[in-house]
C-alpha cells in the first residue's frame, strides 16, 4: 500500500543509504559516487546535471540491474537549508512524476530513498541517453518519416496521459525526453517544473525555444496563460527538432525576426526548412498564436497519425535555418 503525502499518492520510503546515517551528505555530487543505497545499490556515476539536482547510474549488485538515481539535496550550495519553496519545488516534483509514471512512455519512479541531508530518487534507467543528443549527434530521427512518426505519436501519449490527471509538464523539450530501444521507444522525464495549475501566472517558465508566445509575454495584458496550450506549443518545436534538426527560431516573440516572418506568413517556415504540406499544415494549428484556438493534444494525435510525409526533399532555401543548441538551465 502507498503512502499519501500531502493529499497525493507517493511511493514508499526506503532506509536512508549506509554511508550517509551518520555522516554529513558530501559537499560534491562526485563524492556520493560509490555511496550504496540500502543493501545492494551502489551510485556509479554522474549521467548529468542540473538546477533541481544530480542524476547519478546505480547497479544493483544483487540483480545486476541498471537504474537512474536523482539526488535532490536537501541544502544549498552554501550548507543553508533549502526553503520552503524550494521545499515545495522537490515535493511537487516527486508526487507529479510518480503520479504519472505508470504508463509506457513515462520514466517509472521506482523507489524513494530518504537521507537527513538527500532525497534519492531511483528511476528506470535508459542507457541510450536523452532525445536532444539521439537528434544532433546520432542523426537518428531527421528525415526518418516513419521513426519521427514512432517516436512523436509516444510523446503525445505520454502528454495526453499527463493532461488526462491534470499534470502540466511545463519543460518539454528533447533534453527532458529519453531513449531506448535505438531510438524505438521514447520516455517523458523531468517533471521538476510540472504543475496541476491548469492556469499559471509563472511567466517565462521552461526553456526559451520551447515556450509559447503566451508564456514569454510578461506584460499586463496577460497575468495568466493556461498550461495545456503551453505544453502543445512546446510540442511543435519538438515535432520540427524530429524532423529537421533544427529549431523553427530562437523565441516566439516579435523580437525573432524568424518568428515574426512566420506570423506574417504562415508558410513561411516552408521557406527555411525541408517541411511537407501536410506537416507545415499541422505546424500551423498547433503554432496557432491564440491558446484558445490551438490544436488539442488529442486532435494532434490523430493528425500525426494521418501524416503520411513529414520532411519534403531539401530545396534551395531562402533563409539559413536556426539549429539546435545548448539550452541554458531552466527558469525557476
Amino acid at each position: 500500500m502507498h503512502n499519501t503525502f500531502h493529499g497525493q499518492i507517493t511511493p514508499p520510503p526506503s532506509p536512508p543509504p549506509q554511508s550517509q546515517q551518520a555522516s554529513r551528505c558530501p559537499p560534491t555530487p562526485e563524492s556520493r559516487i560509490g555511496i550504496f543505497l540500502g543493501q545492494s545499490l551502489e551510485l556509479k556515476g554522474i549521467l548529468g546535471t542540473g538546477a533541481y539536482g544530480v542524476v547519478y547510474s546505480a547497479i544493483d549488485h544483487l540483480t545486476q540491474t541498471w537504474y537512474a538515481v536523482k539526488a535532490l539535496s536537501k541544502t544549498n550550495s552554501n550548507g543553508e537549508p533549502l526553503d520552503r519553496r524550494q521545499r515545495e519545488f522537490q515535493s511537487r516534483e516527486i508526487q507529479l512524476h510518480y503520479a504519472a509514471s505508470a504508463h509506457p512512455n513515462v520514466v517509472s519512479m521506482l523507489k524513494i530513498v530518504d537521507d537527513p541531508e538527500c532525497t534519492y530518487v531511483v528511476l528506470e534507467y535508459c542507457p541510450e541517453g536523452d532525445l536532444f543528443s539521439n537528434i544532433t549527434e546520432r542523426g537518428r530521427y531527421v528525415s526518418n518519416d516513419a521513426l519521427v512518426r514512432q517516436a512523436f505519436l509516444q510523446i503525445l501519449n505520454a502528454v495526453e496521459h499527463c493532461h488526462r490527471l491534470g499534470i502540466y509538464h511545463r519543460d518539454l523539450k528533447p533534453e527532458n525526453i529519453l531513449v531506448s530501444h535505438s531510438g524505438n521507444q521514447v520516455l517523458l522525464a523531468d517533471f521538476g517544473l510540472a504543475t496541476t495549475d491548469s492556469e499559471s501566472e509563472d511567466h517565462g517558465c521552461g526553456s526559451t525555444f520551447y515556450m509559447s508566445p503566451e508564456c514569454l509575454d510578461q506584460s499586463s495584458r496577460n497575468a495568466s496563460y493556461r498550461c495545456a496550450p503551453n505544453d502543445i506549443w512546446s510540442l511543435g518545436v519538438i515535432l520540427v527538432n524530429l524532423t529537421c534538426g533544427r529549431n523553427p527560431w530562437k523565441q516566439a516573440s516579435t523580437e525573432d525576426s524568424t518568428y515574426k516572418a512566420f506570423t506574417r506568413n504562415r508558410d513561411f517556415l516552408k521557406t527555411i526548412l525541408p517541411l511537407s504540406d501536410e506537416l507545415n499544415e499541422i505546424l500551423g494549428m498547433i503554432f496557432e498564436r491564440n491558446p484558445e484556438k490551438r490544436i488539442t493534444v488529442s486532435e494532434l494525435k490523430q493528425r500525426i497519425i494521418e501524416c503520411i510525409h513529414f520532411s519534403a526533399p531539401p530545396q534551395q532555401l531562402s533563409t539559413p535555418p536556426t539549429y539546435i543548441s545548448v539550452i541554458s538551465p531552466p527558469a525557476s
